[in-house]
């Protein structure tokens, strides 16, 4: 990542905060938490804004490529990149994530089963038409249930472990039911572990009793004395229990069972053949929606509320948008249950993770779970700015927050400076899910805005680049959803920074927007190309060169009367950092997908003033310059379309070599080209295809005597590399100039 500007770790000015809770940096009070370091960061900040400095277009778009989440590019992802990255197109184009997905339906979906409230909200008897109708699509593994109907029997109490609607309930009723122990009776959750054998008499009727979620804690654990307490009791009535805990519940020396969730398409078949068919069922599992349905790992609950729905559809009562819509509005129930505040919530820490890992959805977890508690303390001080804000340093594992998430962790190479290095990471099951959580939370939850602005702030201020893209890609989000508020909260302060790095987050964060498909961001940067705010034309120029292949056109206008612009301020060459982002977007442009229509463009207005020309001449040369990523042997990317263009017989056949006679003629520009053009033969030197290129594409440069003497003298004294004698594809091309 050459040309990286070094990090700076004092938070960005401008939040929208009350005055009052502000700190002199701007951010949300900190009070010795969130930035109990204010005096060291500042400090730090000052020396790093000495030190900041725009970073390479070319590095920028990599780090882009590299680090934007899978949300932001559905399809083949070196369509994201071109020819610099994946060598197939060029530019930032490839999927787009549907409006749907973003914007939502907000239907709700009921989970309850009919006639049966959820376990555990209280005590009483459950009917026996209730367990029958379970029984007809209860599914799992005989095996198992074999197993543990003799542990039950034996034991007269069986604790069974499992995480949140894998069917646990359903398991341990399933259980009773073909025990025979009926009737059978619910106890409430919040039963003291102590007292679990005071629940029990003699006198009682039922037979079988369910304690599902059992409320555990490090004071209150189910310990061993507690069950065999309830066991004799049980004995004496000839009864049985099942107790259902979840992953971390406390036991003391208390043996359980493991539940696994059945396969879902498993459990769907049979809630399916209840309520119709057998050739019916089989026709509705073969629908493209439910397969993809199954396919997003949707949790046993959902499944039994898809198959009513399927059943609805049977009978004509709903059509096929329900269906196809049906997933997605599962996801938003899920993420809205997240966010609730009710007895049943997760904590706020758990809210923080899960927001983390939309933002930063198939990165390392460790990055993730650090970055989480830093919004988490965001958070405390928005719920009460007058307490010290604390994360404990030990809190929960992997395994329960991935759970909580319905997420997976997995093992793959991150792309850094430094080349692939293997991280543990984690990413929702469901990709959808980070879009979905981030649109819920800012539309949602607005109260949650503050601490979510000053968190993406200090975000924007880190040294990784992938902590700053997934700031931008958050924001993007952001924006599709709320466009007026993203940018006048986040977007227009870092757009106005005078820090680059803040500036480029702003750049990432509107190229992204627009690949999801946010309205009027090419508006926006028109108007910003032109304005008054050089800040804001920084941030304009260097979008264009990242998003202008889909409109290239109207790209290059924007970039013309930025240079314009530039040269009526003040009569200037292309030299200073403005006139460098402009040529860098011209070449980025140049090796877009729109290649062709950009050449043709570059072409048609180079003699329009001096301004123009002295663009679309740095732009081609800069275009010139890049090279393969990582192939030292790699023929150059503008050489290589050459190559193809004559073998094509297209007009950049003609077009190339017409702006390199004018690159190399043009004193501006003749240093520089010559350079490039120096370039391409040490590589030639290496890689025969691009000699053969370069052997044709040299005659066709020499339109007058001047143009041989030049290209002449550079091959006849150029020197080899690291100063070796000239290499000697230079003799073997200087044996191509015609004679003149």
């Amino acid at each position: 990542m050459s040309g990286q500007e070094e990090p700076e770790r004092t938070p960005p000015g401008g939040t929208s905060e009350p005055k009052e809770q502000k700190n002199p940096k701007g951010e949300p009070r900190q009070d010795g938490s969130a930035a109990a370091d204010d005096a060291s960061q500042a400090a730090a900040g000052e020396d790093a804004e000495e030190r900041d400095q725009p970073q390479n277009a070319w590095d920028a778009r990599r780090d882009l490529i590299d680090h934007s989440p899978r949300s932001m590019n559905v399809g083949d992802r070196s369509r994201f990149g071109g020819s610099l990255v994946g060598h197939d197109q060029h530019g930032v184009s490839g999927g787009r994530v549907t409006g749907d997905v973003i914007m939502g339906s907000k239907t709700e979906i009921h989970y309850a089963i009919p006639g049966f409230s959820a376990p555990g909200a209280a005590s009483g008897e459950v009917p026996r038409i209730t367990l029958e109708r379970l029984a007809e699509t209860f599914v799992a593994d005989e095996e198992v249930m074999a197993d543990l109907l003799a542990r039950l029997r034996r034991d007269r109490v069986l604790v069974l472990s499992g995480a949140r609607f894998t069917g646990r309930h359903t398991a341990a009723l399933m259980l009773l039911h073909r025990l025979g122990a009926a009737p059978v009776r619910t106890l409430v959750r919040d039963t003291e572990p102590a007292s679990l054998a005071d629940r029990f008499s003699p006198e009682d009727q039922a037979r079988g009793y369910l304690l599902a979620d059992l409320d555990t804690r490090r004071d209150r654990p189910l310990r061993e004395p507690h069950v065999l307490a309830a066991k004799e009791r049980l004995v004496e009535q000839d009864a049985y229990l099942v107790v259902t805990v979840g992953p971390a519940a406390v036991l003391e020396d208390v043996p359980k069972a493991e539940w696994r969730a059945p396969r879902a398409a498993e459990v769907l078949a049979a809630h399916l053949r209840t309520r119709t068919d057998e050739e019916t069922a089989a026709k509705l599992l073969g629908l493209p929606d439910v397969v993809e349905f199954l396919e997003r790992g949707h949790q046993l609950r959902e499944v039994a509320a898809f198959a009513r729905q399927l059943g609805r559809y049977a009978a004509g009562e709903v059509d096929a948008d329900a269906i196809a819509q049906f997933s997605l509005i599962s996801l938003e129930n899920q993420v809205q249950e997240w966010f609730e505040e009710d007895e049943s919530a997760i904590h706020l820490r758990d809210k923080a993770f899960l927001v983390a890992l939309a933002a930063f959805d198939g990165g390392p977890y460790a990055l993730t779970a650090e970055l989480s508690d830093l919004l988490y303390r965001f958070l405390q001080e928005t719920e009460n700015p007058a307490q010290v804000a604390k994360v404990p340093v030990f809190g929960t594992h992997i395994g329960k927050r991935l759970q909580l998430a319905r997420a997976r962790g997995y093992e793959e190479d991150e792309r850094t400076e430094w080349g692939p290095v293997t991280q543990r990471k984690a990413a929702f099951r469901d990709e959808r899910a980070a879009l979905v959580l981030l649109r819920e939370l800012w539309t949602g939850h607005p109260s949650a805005r503050p601490a979510l602005i000053g968190w993406l702030r200090r975000l924007a201020d880190d040294g990784r680049p992938l902590v700053r893209t997934r700031a931008a890609s958050t924001v993007a989000v952001l924006a599709r959803t709320d466009l007026p508020s993203a940018m006048a909260l986040v977007i227009e302060p870092w757009a106005t920074s005078k820090l680059f790095r803040h500036r480029l987050v702003a750049v990432n964060s509107l190229t992204l927007a627009h690949l999801i498909d946010t309205p009027n961001i090419p508006r926006i940067l028109d108007d910003w190309c032109e304005g008054d705010d050089e800040r804001r034309r920084w941030v304009g120029v260097r979008s264009y060169g990242l998003i202008g292949s889909e409109r290239p056109e109207q790209a290059l206008a924007a970039l013309r009367k930025a240079v314009r612009r530039l040269y009526d301020d003040s009569p200037r060459d292309l030299d200073d950092e403005m006139g460098r982002e402009l040529a860098e977007a011209v070449g980025l442009l140049l090796l877009s997908s729109a290649e062709e229509q950009a050449l043709a463009e570059l072409r048609e207005h180079l003699d329009d003033d001096r301004a123009v020309r002295d663009l679309t001449l740095a732009g081609f040369v800069n275009a010139c310059g890049r090279t393969q990523a990582d192939e030292r042997y790699g023929i150059p990317p503008v050489l290589d379309w050459y190559a193809r263009a004559v073998a094509a017989h297209s007009a950049a056949a003609y077009g190339i070599p017409h702006l390199w006679r004018a690159a190399l003629s043009d004193q501006r520009t003749t240093r520089h080209a010559l350079d490039v053009l120096r370039a391409w033969v040490l590589i030639a030197n290496r890689a025969t295809a691009t000699e053969w290129a370069l052997a044709a594409l040299l005659p066709t440069l020499v339109a007058t005597p001047e143009d041989h003497q030049r290209l002449s003298h550079l091959l006849r004294t150029m020197p080899g590399e690291d100063g070796d004698p000239p290499p000697p594809v230079a003799a073997r091309l200087l044996t191509t100039l015609p004679t003149r």
